[in-house]
């Protein structure tokens, strides 16, 4: 799988661990930074490249992580055709791509552990969507605010 990631200062440190585990995995990671850890920059700058990547088809998924998780999830979801959630447990990381068709999970670096985050993106990257029409039927309704003035 084609996965980007992405962070500020706040994910810096699992950023680098969840690359090298990604790429162990088998995986093409496309790394958005940040490069350097600078505490005073800003997660847009690293996040919006990431979904905007997503968004137009050249990854199949993505990691975004900040130091909670939430700044990066509102941002992403600015974006159309990015559906992204802070996620702190399996089976929300399993289902939220089964029936809701995540396709940015978002962590946070300064709250989950380096082996929870793992075991996140894992379950996440497992996961498929259901294709069953309550679901496309639901995701058709969210889509449609994208499009709305």
């Amino acid at each position: 799988m084609r996965i980007g990631i992405a962070t500020d200062h706040g994910g810096f440190e699992m950023k680098e661990k969840l690359v090298v585990r990604l790429r162990g995995a088998g995986h093409e990671v496309v790394d958005f930074g940040a490069h350097l850890l600078k505490p005073d920059d800003d997660y847009p700058d690293f996040v919006i490249p990431l979904g905007q990547a997503i968004a137009a088809g050249k990854l199949n998924r993505g990691v975004a992580v900040c130091g909670s998780g939430v700044g990066a999830s509102v941002c992403l979801n600015k974006i159309k055709n990015i559906r992204a959630c802070l996620i702190e447990d399996p089976f929300s990381a399993r289902q939220g791509v089964e029936d809701d068709n995540l396709n940015v999970i978002c962590l946070g670096g300064r709250i989950e552990g380096v082996e929870l985050a793992w075991d996140l993106v894992k379950a996440f990257l497992a996961a498929e969507f259901s294709q069953a029409p309550r679901h496309v039927r639901r995701l058709s309704k969210v889509a449609a605010l994208e499009n709305q003035k």
